[in-house]
């Protein structure tokens, strides 16, 4: 896994941090990755061009 450093508002963050602590997701990291499969989910079926084996990430 590779770390990627960004900016993100703070109120996102906080946001985030809710979700995290009501117990939605374990960490910041898992939640932020979470929402790139999401992403990465939504324009694949925009725009289907690669099958979900061409994925190099775990699904959890």
């Amino acid at each position: 896994m590779e770390r990627v450093t960004l900016r993100i508002p703070k109120q996102q963050i906080e946001e985030v941090e809710e979700m995290v602590d009501t117990g939605q997701f374990p960490n910041r990291s898992e939640a932020i990755r979470s929402a790139v499969r999401e992403m990465l989910n939504d324009h694949d079926e925009a725009e289907p061009r690669r099958s979900n084996s061409d994925r190099n990430w775990a699904k959890v």
